[in-house]
């Protein structure tokens, strides 16, 4: 199976996203498509574009970007807390009719600011249960017509999409990639998923969670095609392994400084399981494998951000290919500043992965 390498776009408003130094833009149209540009020129498949309350509406950000390039490919992070199955079944299909099958999409079950957009669903077992259902019935309006569903959390009756998800053979609709370490997350992903994605973990943590989604995916009778697994971190790429380390360094101490007041990870990080498994990690040491650096977690790292892989561009292709030995063959990379590191690392390390 050819892998999938995508970058990060980062959709907020304000400045300084994970440390990058870029002051004017941020926000706007042209920012944004200029960097889903620069990936587009540099090797990337396409980039994951976040979401989060108080931030710009990341469908709307996709499509925006969908427009103005050829080949890049948004991977759309949704919450179903945010959207009715039909109306996203519906939206998704149009983007991904527009755009010639282009359309990604990153279902988040995690808490945001459920209150400030009507959610009330803030217990985690109906959460995934939601998204199960979620899952569940998108997939269904995306594939057949007249679709009746009656579930504890959603229902339709003769829905029907149209226009239908541009299909192509082997692919009838949107890869939906899904992310979450906790049991309940595990079976949803083994169940309805098309990708789960895992944050930087070691390597033995990795095998351990495919062998387990492997597994769940028989005890769940999943009836799908089988489940792909995916990596979602940072990468810290220089020229040589020294300079690599130098810089990782110095943006820790610089993490350091700042302190508790900034820490760059808003989301519920003392109580998602993903991420406390990457938190626990210092207590391994400080490089795990051969340069997976735990130590920005220590300092406000959440995250994708909580673990970097560091080195020099052959360095971080040969941990990289570890994990792909794994059965990984989605990544998600990213570093800051976002533009010069979309340049750099995908002409660096791109082409030793390929």
């Amino acid at each position: 199976m050819r892998p999938e390498f995508l970058w990060y776009i980062p959709n907020t408003v304000e400045p300084g996203h994970r440390g990058d130094d870029t002051t004017t833009g941020w926000g706007s149209l042209d920012f944004s498509t200029d960097l889903a540009r620069t990936a587009e020129r540099h090797g990337w498949g396409g980039a994951l574009i976040g979401t989060g309350w108080g931030r710009p509406d990341t469908f709307t950000v996709a499509t925006a970007l969908a427009a103005r390039t050829t080949t890049f490919k948004p991977l759309i992070a949704i919450r179903p807390g945010y959207w009715q199955p039909a109306h996203f079944a519906t939206a998704a299909a149009t983007l991904d009719q527009l755009s010639r099958g282009r359309v990604l999409i990153n279902i988040v079950s995690g808490l945001d600011n459920p209150a400030a957009y009507g959610d009330t669903r803030t217990d985690p077992a109906q959460r995934y249960a939601r998204t199960r259902e979620f899952l569940h019935l998108v997939r269904r309006l995306w594939t057949e017509e007249d679709v009746t569903f009656t579930g504890e959390h959603f229902q339709v009756e003769r829905s029907t999409v149209t226009p239908r998800p541009y299909a192509t053979e082997g692919r009838e609709h949107p890869t939906l990639y899904f992310g979450g370490a906790s049991e309940a997350a595990e079976r949803v992903s083994a169940a309805e998923a098309d990708v789960q994605l895992f944050w930087g973990e070691p390597l033995d943590g990795v095998a351990e969670r495919i062998d387990r989604l492997k597994a769940l995916s028989e005890q769940v009778d999943r009836r799908h095609k089988p489940l792909e697994f995916g990596l979602r971190i940072t990468t810290l790429v220089r020229d040589t392994t020294e300079e690599a380390w130098r810089a990782a360094e110095e943006k820790t101490a610089t993490m350091a400084e700042a302190g508790a007041r900034e820490l760059t990870w808003t989301g519920n990080r003392r109580t998602a399981v993903g991420q406390q498994r990457l938190l626990d990690l210092t207590a391994r040491g400080e490089v795990l494998d051969t340069c997976l650096y735990t130590t920005p977690g220590r300092f406000g790292g959440g995250g994708a951000g909580t673990t970097w892989l560091v080195g020099s561009p052959a360095d971080v292709a040969t941990a990289l290919e570890s994990y792909r030995k794994l059965g990984i063959t989605h990544f998600v990379l990213s570093d800051t500043p976002y533009k010069q590191e979309t340049i750099r690392i995908g002409d660096q390390l791109l082409p030793r992965l390929r």
